[in-house]
């Protein structure tokens, strides 16, 4: 994939961003069955643009958005030995793009900018059921470190 470019989104992107968004809920939506019936929306993403501590990209394939991905600058716990984080997130690719690296330029893109911020963790949420996703994060260096347990008590 050398043609793929990562850039900064921008507002212009906003039609295509709200797609990728729809496509991350669709993606999601068989593994959390507590999410409401459509049309629902995970991100502001006019804030994930705009503001300083979010770096939001997209990647380009001959001038046609394919893939973003964020990274958004967190306090840490006090009692680890980081002060911050860059927690990542919309990290979202088309389908007919899957499976050619494009997630992992993403995220070396996000490691980048975290680096140039400071910052020397990252943090991601993935579904535990989410298999594809949580294999891709494991090649892209990441390690298992949580597991959110929930119980229905209705």
């Amino acid at each position: 994939m050398n043609n793929i470019v990562i850039r900064p989104a921008t507002l212009v992107d906003m039609a295509q961003l709200k797609q990728f968004e729809q496509g991350v809920i669709s993606a999601e939506r068989p593994f959390d069955d507590t999410l409401k019936p459509d049309p629902i929306n995970y991100y502001d993403l006019e804030q994930l643009i705009t503001a300083d501590h979010i770096h939001l990209v997209v990647a380009e394939s001959e001038r046609q958005l394919v893939a973003c991905g964020y990274a958004r600058i967190e306090q840490a716990k006090p009692y680890v030995n980081y002060r911050f984080y860059s927690y990542l997130g919309f990290m979202y690719v088309v389908p007919e793009y899957r499976g050619k690296g494009i997630n992992q330029k993403i995220i070396d893109t996000l490691k980048c900018w975290s680096k140039e911020q400071g910052i020397t963790m990252m943090h991601l949420d993935v579904f535990a059921e989410n298999q594809a996703a949580v294999r891709a994060y494991q090649k892209a260096g990441f390690k298992a470190n949580l597991v959110e347990m929930r119980l229905d008590i209705t």
